[in-house]
């Protein structure tokens, strides 16, 4: 079973907006056992949608379209669908309810008739009520295939795919088992992992499909298995996996499908073992604690973060020595160390970890070379740091040390169990 997701707007063709919405379309689809055959971006032209929706219908079974269903002119696909199935749109009661409700609870101006008319919708579909916004989604069956057609707003759109679109695929297809365990592994380069691994993925059954995702320091190693049997593909593919965990064991953290990203596995446990979290920032300029404040939950473990990216702030605020910064330079073992343990004090935590560096691409504070940081791990059985050379790209540079810093303290956590 394969399936198109086509998403509609200039905005994205342009930059202006990053898709984000076929991706969760499509991790929803694969856990169903969908396959994604192709992901197609449109302009908002009408040629240019038909083209794409004969296209999808010849090689996929379910064709799911988002965007360009705002009140606004260029927002054509309604009647772009209607054409392309020779139907007419009509104007449904629910719908036109559901936005009168919406406005008179959120909206202070009058409701215009463009918003009213987003309750058109072409006579052969199926609403799909969309109780967070104005534009419904709507569901088409043709022959043996299935078109669907969702507002391009993330949040919306989100919700009509998890709680509409997929029950209803479940219900009306009969489909395969998908599986993909993947592997977290920290500290080793994709070609250095390629070789510790070749035995063992020379011999992986036909039907078995390994994959290396490298980003930035860490690296995910999926396996993926289709079929009608669940039980036996669980089977299968953890047998695999327990063929290839002794030849990486001292890189290997987790699996990704079970506890999900590192962040995610470090929050578990410390959650676990009662412990607690404190960060200081300062080439990494927040994006360290974001990776933990980004989940719901946080709070229970995780006690504050300062980005001392000047050094004034850190010795205003982290109280880090002047002497020691004249002595050893603001970018150096001593500073991250000392911004570490007094992290750990001022938030009164168990574990604390600091960076400082210089992501460039000028040396600013410093005369360490663009890419130099030093990440410290502090906790109440001491304190101690790296140094990186992460390169001369000031994002791979911030990236990197985040990742780092993630596997340092994964490894100080699991060593203090």
């Amino acid at each position: 079973m394969q399936a198109e997701i086509i998403t509609i707007g200039d905005e994205l063709l342009i930059g202006q907006v990053i898709d984000t919405n076929s991706a969760f379309i499509a991790k929803h689809l694969n856990k169903i056992g969908v396959s994604i055959y192709q992901v197609t971006s449109v302009q908002d032209d009408k040629q240019h949608i038909l083209k794409a929706l004969r296209d999808a219908e010849k090689y996929s079974d379910i064709i799911i379209l988002t965007g360009g269903l705002g009140p606004t002119k260029d927002d054509i696909t309604k009647k772009t669908i209607a054409e392309y199935f020779n139907d007419t749109l009509v104007r449904d009661d629910d719908v036109l309810q559901n936005i009168e409700f919406l406005w008179k609870k959120h909206v202070k101006d009058k409701i215009l008739q463009v918003n009213k008319d987003q309750s058109l919708v072409p006579s052969k579909s199926k609403v799909l009520m969309n109780k967070l916004g104005t534009a419904p989604g709507m569901w088409f069956d043709a022959d043996d295939k299935t078109f669907i057609s969702l507002p391009g707003v993330p949040y919306e759109m989100n919700a009509l795919m998890e709680y509409q679109v997929v029950p209803k695929l479940k219900n009306k297809y009969n489909f395969p088992y998908i599986l993909h365990k993947t592997l977290l592994v920290y500290g080793i380069g994709e070609s250095a992992l390629a070789a510790r691994i070749e035995d063992w993925e020379n011999e992986l059954p036909d039907d078995i499909r390994l994959a290396y995702l490298p980003n930035l320091g860490k690296m995910r190693l999926r396996l993926s298995a289709k079929g009608a049997n669940k039980e036996d593909i669980k089977t299968r593919v953890e047998a695999e996996v327990q063929k290839v965990l002794p030849l990486i064991k001292d890189k290997f953290f987790g699996f990704e499908d079970e506890e999900g990203s590192v962040e995610i596995i470090i929050a578990k446990q410390l959650t676990k073992i009662g412990k607690t979290l404190a960060i200081a920032e300062s080439c990494t300029g927040g994006n360290l604690a974001e990776q933990f404040t980004k989940n719901s939950g946080a709070s229970s473990y995780f006690n504050g973060g300062v980005v001392t990216y000047s050094t004034a702030s850190k010795m205003n605020v982290l109280g880090v020595s002047k002497d020691l910064i004249e002595d050893n330079s603001v970018v150096s073992h001593q500073v991250a160390e000392a911004m570490a343990s007094n992290a750990l004090k001022l938030f009164n935590s168990d574990f604390a970890v600091a960076t400082t560096g210089n992501a460039g691409p000028t040396k600013g504070e410093s005369d360490a070379e663009v890419g130099t940081v030093f990440i410290a791990i502090a906790s109440k059985n001491g304190v101690y740091s790296e140094k990186f050379t992460l390169g001369n790209h000031r994002i791979k540079v911030i990236n990197k040390a985040v990742n780092k810093a993630l596997e340092m303290l994964l490894k100080e956590i699991f060593k203090n169990r």
